[in-house]
């Protein structure tokens, strides 16, 4: 599903006793907060200063790097047609694969103070319909090309019931020769002619949380949110990231970890981005690897597997380093990608923060089990839960907490953090170097027989017995205990009596062993790489059913 820009190409009782409050940790590296009190565009606009206009930034699939310069050319042209078809201060939605596009949108819409909501075009027609009346979208930015090569008619068409649907291509018809000497002209001054008079606290991006627990909520991300995030990214990597790397973005820039941290972070460092319009594509993301040369891998577990069994020979022998999140990973990854050489780094982080709050590095900077150290200028605080005797609910603050949400029962409200304080859902500790260890989320511990039990603890004890394998525990309803434990496993001969025995000879108590074990050949997972944990959950209770 490649796609260009075409026209703007290159070619143009006891909580307080045992809650904590941790004082912002500060990296030895040089970030500053107040430095990151800027707009997105500004920090963009920098970054060009810093590393100029004729270094290439971003390149995809089709093969045709873009500059810096034009990159601000691209975003000032478009944005200006953009502008002129929308309304100050709207959010206007995105719906484009991962390609450099993308990125000229982005910042097209930024520029002239209208507000990115980026679309998850995986979700499919009832979710993509329900953001956009959380997000008041009447606006939607797409491509032809884009929807029929990903076969998203259906969706376009639904969505065109209640929204305006501009296509790429229509605009690309409407530049005029005039259009590109203004854009010219007005790149020369950026700062002052791109017509947006921008406050950093002010709406920057719309993000969709995954929903992989329930209905998404819309979350509104302030530019200094994004550019803080950036910042506490690249100080955080001191010996990691430079300006020279080169780096991979599979994941989609409807997620926040494929937005901030996989495109945002290194176009505002310096750093040329690659661009794919699919993680999933397993054999075709290495080649594009290789062929560009990149040092710098961002993805998931799930996707990581999928490259290491799929690579050729060579094909990921250039990347350094590999910045995973979204989910846990396994031991059998690690193991899978230690003969290409390259150093996995686990991070941390959720939509809501921007997304990252903490991340392994290398040398002191990494603990195995751990998640890492938080990222300079957070704070946080752990809040007591009934039956966890160590660590508590993470709470979070600091300059990359979001603006708020907006809920479907609120669609125009803001429902800010209180005072600041954004509840992450998870449950973790922190020892006394600062690592993060998850226990897993709140949402994701089941009570039994008055204890509680952590369903990624006993993830993670599957797996050990069988790597290779997916598999996904899942609480659902029992009339005698309340909860039982289910799981759900791609292993196609897996046997309750061996996990028996594994978990035996580990020290876990019978209660902790799933009462079924459900084979699928496939577990649902989302755009971003994560378990559909909705769907994973009404596809145990069919299975179950039908037994």
């Amino acid at each position: 599903m490649a796609f260009a820009l075409a026209g703007l190409s290159p070619s143009f009782s006891g909580q307080e006793e045992r809650s904590t409050k941790v004082k912002p940790r500060m990296a030895a590296t040089d970030f500053s907060l107040a430095a990151t009190r800027r707009t997105l565009w500004s920090a963009l606009l920098d970054a060009v200063s810093r590393h100029g206009k004729t270094k290439v930034i971003l390149e995809d699939p089709e093969r045709q790097p873009l500059t810096f310069g034009r990159l601000v050319l691209g975003a000032l042209v478009l944005g200006a047609k953009l502008r002129d078809a929308t309304l100050e201060a709207e959010r206007v939605g995105v719906l484009l694969p991962n390609v450099q596009g993308i990125a000229v949108t982005l910042f097209g819409l930024t520029a002239y103070g209208r507000v990115p909501a980026m679309l998850n075009f995986t979700a499919g027609v009832k979710n993509l319909r329900a953001a956009c009346k959380v997000g008041g979208i009447r606006t939607v930015v797409t491509s032809k090309r884009f929807v029929d090569q990903g076969k998203l008619d259906d969706v376009v068409h639904a969505l065109a019931e209640t929204c305006r649907i501009i296509y790429l291509e229509d605009v690309r018809k409407q530049i005029t020769s005039l259009d590109k000497i203004k854009g010219l002209l007005r790149s020369f001054t950026p700062r002052s002619n791109s017509g947006a008079r921008l406050d950093p606290d002010s709406e920057a991006v719309l993000l969709f949380t995954s929903g992989t627990e329930g209905t998404p909520k819309g979350v509104a991300l302030s530019h200094a949110n994004l550019v803080a995030n950036a910042s506490q990214i690249f100080a955080h990597a001191e010996g990691i990231l430079s300006s020279g790397d080169t780096v991979m973005n599979p994941l989609p820039v409807f997620h926040s970890f494929g937005l901030t941290a996989a495109l945002l972070m290194p176009l505002l460092n310096g750093m040329k981005v690659v661009m794919y319009p699919s993680p999933l594509h397993y054999k075709q993301v290495p080649k594009l690897i290789a062929d560009t040369g990149c040092t710098v891998l961002f993805g998931t577990d799930t996707f990581l597997q999928g490259y290491a069994r799929a690579a050729d020979d060579g094909e990921l022998s250039s990347i350094r380093f590999v910045i995973a999140g979204a989910e846990r990973v396994k031991d059998e990854t690690r193991r899978m990608w230690a003969p290409f050489g390259a150093t996995i780094c686990e991070g941390y982080g959720c939509t809501e923060c921007a997304p990252v709050l903490a991340c392994n590095t290398i040398g002191d900077g990494a603990k195995a089990g751990t998640v890492g150290r938080l990222l300079p200028g957070i704070e946080h605080r752990l809040e007591p839960v009934e039956g966890i005797d160590t660590g508590g609910r993470l709470m979070v603050r600091g300059p990359n907490v979001m603006l708020g949400y907006l809920l479907a029962d609120q669609p125009n409200t803001l429902v800010a953090p209180q005072d600041g304080w954004h509840d992450t859902g998870d449950i973790v500790d922190v020892d006394e170097a600062g690592f993060v260890a998850i226990k897993g989320r709140a949402k994701r511990f089941a009570k039994l027989g008055g204890e509680m039990i952590s369903l990624a603890a006993v993830e993670s004890m599957v797996s050990g017995l069988w790597p290779g394998h997916n598999h996904v525990v899942i609480a659902l309803p029992d009339p005698r205990k309340g909860e039982q434990l289910v799981l759900v496993t791609e292993k196609p001969d897996g046997d309750r009596k061996a996990l028996l025995k594994e978990a035996q000879a580990q020290g876990y108590p019978e209660l902790w062993i799933p009462r079924a074990l459900l084979v699928t050949q496939a577990i649902p997972v989302l755009g971003s790489g994560k378990v559909d944990y909705t769907a994973t959950r009404d596809l145990a209770q069919t299975m179950r059913a039908l037994l």
